[in-house]
């Protein structure tokens, strides 16, 4: 793909807008940044909160510890972290300079304030309003479809801003770029050919910050310790380090682990999955830094395809794209092109898609190892010369199709086992 091809640039614009850092799920940290972002507006702290949240914000954020909150859980917890401690200009790292004091400031302003939870009207997926009282001054607040998209704020019944889009950068009324122009053969012609010095500096770090996180799971207790327990009853072999590895990412950062992550599609566990393994695959075959950026800019880009046909959040688990992404990218590294890539996605994607997402959660880490799993053994399927074909189930013929199958899936298809699982994590 030449440098004058307008997909180019959409490309690495879109890895730009993707790859940003994050400390803690990207759920709850959306609720501290737009808390934080109310309460710069209001001018005091709030002496009191409304957070209406749409059914999927409520499923991940009720599981997953707020990070540098003590151990807190929750959207009061995330709510009065932001409204406290939060930095807003550090947007998905608002809370991460949060100081001993005002973590005791943090629980005592729960103690002593009113945080009201509620259901968000209407039928928006990604949805978070809220409202902060203090004295006569009222602030509301709005983030929808995605974790820094702030699309109304009011004060004392003025409007302050009405818009579509705010981008990772903070950028008021900036769109997204377009993801239409994404396919697997232009991602991985991208692959091949794009001027590595253009992905560099967001890739290593996406390599840095993961891989920290990885080796922070493997070495200390955090969750479930999924890593550590597919390390200790199956072994070294490289198709397992590449599983406990993202999935060590997970036990960390699902358990209020205070070092930052780089996401993908708004979830840092979709970041772990599409480089920690890819980078156990290059450290393996002793690949080229510069091959090994080349496959995780591939795996963030598949990643991004698979996930856009299905939104930001849904009842179909993440890590499911993102492991599959992963997969493709490991063919790639053993010397694959578009047809090892895209038979590898559609033998990964058969296996796997249909796995549900019941919130953040340290039995997260779990998925990602099992849809890296899936990702290695669609990969080996196709080395073997074996495959799945169009007509099997959701697979059709060609692999756009059948990520097209699979984005209506989790869009469409899944929408009443969404309201299900959070009637059940509710307890309706």
């Amino acid at each position: 793909m030449e440098r004058t091809d307008p997909r180019y640039r959409h490309f690495v614009q879109i890895l730009r807008e993707e790859l940003v850092p994050a400390m803690g799920c990207t759920e709850p940290i959306a609720i501290a940044y737009g808390a934080a972002r109310a309460r710069e507006i209001l001018g005091k702290l709030p002496e009191r909160m409304l957070v209406e949240a749409s059914g999927n914000i409520i499923k991940n954020v009720k599981s997953v510890v707020v990070p540098n909150t003590g151990g807190l859980k929750g959207i009061e917890a995330a709510a009065a972290a932001g409204a406290v401690a939060g930095e807003a200009e550090k947007i998905l790292e608002v809370i991460s300079a949060v100081t001993e004091e005002q973590k005791a400031a943090i629980r005592d302003y729960l103690t002593s304030h009113e945080i009201v939870v509620r259901p968000a009207p209407g039928d928006v997926v990604f949805d978070i309003i809220l409202t902060l009282w203090a004295g006569g001054d009222r602030v509301r607040l709005r983030i929808a479809d995605y974790h820094t998209n702030i699309v109304l704020i009011e004060k004392n019944g003025e409007t302050l801003l009405k818009c579509g889009a705010v981008v990772a950068s903070g950028s008021e009324g900036v769109t997204l770029t377009d993801r239409s122009c994404l396919s697997v053969e232009a991602i991985v012609d991208f692959a091949d050919t794009v001027d590595v010095e253009d992905v560099r500096e967001m890739v290593e770090r996406q390599l840095d910050y993961n891989c920290a996180i990885a080796r922070e799971g493997m070495e200390n207790d955090w969750g479930a310790n999924i890593g550590r327990v597919l390390r200790e009853y199956y072994g070294e072999d490289v198709k397992v380090r590449a599983r406990y590895m993202a999935a060590a990412g997970s036990d960390a950062r699902m358990s209020g682990c205070e070092k930052p992550v780089i996401i993908v599609s708004g979830s840092g566990n979709q970041g772990l999955t599409a480089s920690v393994p890819v980078a156990v695959y290059a450290g393996e075959l002793g690949v080229s830094h510069e091959k090994l950026l080349r496959a995780v800019t591939l795996s963030d880009l598949l990643t991004i395809h698979m996930k856009t046909g299905i939104g930001r959040l849904s009842a179909y688990c993440g890590a499911v794209s993102a492991g599959c992404a992963a997969g493709g990218a490991i063919a790639y590294l053993h010397g694959g092109g578009c047809r090892e890539v895209s038979h590898t996605v559609v033998n990964a994607l058969a296996t796997i898609s249909g796995m549900i997402c019941d919130g953040a959660k340290p039995s997260c880490a779990a998925k990602i190892a099992a849809a890296v799993d899936a990702g290695v053994l669609g990969f080996h399927m196709f080395r073997s010369g074996q495959q799945f074909r169009g007509g099997e189930g959701i697979v059709t013929r060609g692999v756009e199709e059948t990520i097209a199958n699979i984005g209506r899936l989790g869009r469409l298809g899944m929408r009443e086992t969404d309201r299900e699982i959070i009637r059940i994590m509710t307890g309706e």
